[in-house]
């Protein structure tokens, strides 16, 4: 419950001053979740306020603590209190001091219009200077027709009073009716290639050293693991067999549809961990081909690579790498990459010029975001590794880019 005063009331229990309005507490009140919103005025976007049982700080990716969950409009709460479990997630992302986290709630909720689930993700982009690479990613998968695309919301993060900054609320990638959609069984896989540094059990590793975490199903019987591995070292087996000399019939293994506009949004934004390195999404069941995506983790992308020679906005780069280096060995994989280019060229030049409408929809959050992370304007913060001093170079940047990848590619077909 909210009241608006600047004089302590005695009839209050335990009430909380708040920049000058009393958030009842729990203990008060089970219907409303505390949050200080004094420094860090609305911003237009939803916020989402988490509460653990007694104030736990989230310690890892493993543990899972009984959690409280509210939305909040403006002024008033837009939600009942919703009970939850959360953890912390990410790889390195983790380790910033702003992360990520796995929500896994009581039951199924919808959130903001998004189909019923129980689980959920909020994403930091704390690596990401201007907070719009994996949202565009998803604008950029749905205009192309992509199966499925995780649904993304911006939000604005409070937990256990302290405001955090502004988030994405994604739903998770699962095999559900409106997420990846196969059957739930013993031959039916949903499975992630993994870097080396962090393996998911289950897993397996094929003869070439490629590690997949299995996502589904879920109980993963050991035949159902042997399944699936023996058919992905069958098809290394094919994919060292390929020569550009000859006919390769790749699309007996592979959805060549799914892969190449999969391809492109990996190509187009120079995705550093597209290039077959980690969190990229297949499917498969038994007896039918191997099918790409959803896409997902773009926050090294569209010009904000970790490594120095993955910078430039010119040359290829996806193609250059593993699985997809013996890919484009097929003649039928070249042209349906070049007419995928050509019939799409402008939802990749409207990406762009889309910026200043993504942009406008986060500008209020974003000066709360660095009033609480001062990264842009602290040259000694260790996760600054960006030489931008304000908001509008950061975004200047990236859209120059941009524009410069465009021209690249474009130039090529």
């Amino acid at each position: 419950m909210r009241i608006c005063s600047v004089i302590l009331l005695a009839s209050l229990v335990s009430p909380l001053l708040l920049g000058g309005c009393f958030w009842a507490t729990p203990e008060d009140d089970p219907d409303y979740l505390a949050m200080d919103d004094s420094r860090y005025p609305y911003a237009g976007l939803p916020r989402v306020v988490i509460e653990t049982e007694d104030f736990r700080e989230l310690r890892d990716r493993e543990t899972e603590f009984q959690a409280y969950f509210q939305i909040y409009g403006d002024t008033v709460p837009e939600t009942d209190v919703l009970e939850l479990t959360v953890r912390g997630r990410g790889n390195s992302s983790f380790k910033m001091p702003k992360y990520g986290m796995k929500l896994e709630f009581k039951d199924k909720v919808s959130l903001f219009g998004m189909p019923k689930s129980r689980d959920w993700a909020l994403i930091a982009n704390f690596g990401d200077k201007t907070h719009l690479r994996n949202y565009m990613m998803t604008r950029l998968s749905e205009w192309l027709g992509a199966k499925y695309t995780p649904r993304m919301q911006f939000v604005e993060l409070y937990l256990n009073q302290k405001y955090m900054g502004l988030y994405l609320l994604s739903e998770t990638v699962k095999v559900a009716k409106n997420r990846v959609n196969i059957p739930e069984n013993d031959s039916s896989f949903l499975f992630e290639r993994e870097g080396e540094k962090k393996l998911d059990p289950p897993f397996v590793t094929t003869n070439l050293g490629n590690s997949f975490h299995i996502k589904s199903p879920k109980n993963l019987p050991e035949s159902s693991k042997k399944m699936l591995l023996n058919h992905l070292n069958d098809f290394e087996d094919f994919l060292r067999s390929m020569r550009s000399t000859q006919e390769n019939h790749l699309e007996e293994w592979i959805d060549l549809d799914d892969y190449i506009l999969y391809y492109w949004v990996q190509e187009f934004s120079k995705n550093e961990d597209g290039n077959f390195s980690r969190s990229i999404f297949m499917t498969w069941e038994k007896g039918g081909v191997i099918h790409f995506g959803p896409l997902w983790d773009f926050d090294l992308a569209f010009g904000n690579e970790s490594y120095e020679q993955n910078q430039p906005a010119e040359d290829w780069y996806i193609r250059n790498y593993r699985w997809n280096r013996r890919f484009f060995l097929d003649a039928e994989v070249r042209d349906r990459a070049r007419d995928f280019w050509k019939a799409n060229r402008k939802l990749f030049k409207a990406l762009i010029d889309s910026i200043p409408v993504y942009e406008k929809i986060i500008s209020k959050a974003i000066d709360n975001e660095y009033r609480r992370w001062p990264i842009l304007q602290n040259k000694e913060n260790w996760a600054l590794k960006d030489p931008y001093n304000t908001y509008d170079e950061a975004i200047d940047s990236m859209k120059t880019w941009m524009e410069r990848r465009y021209n690249w590619i474009d130039g090529r077909y």
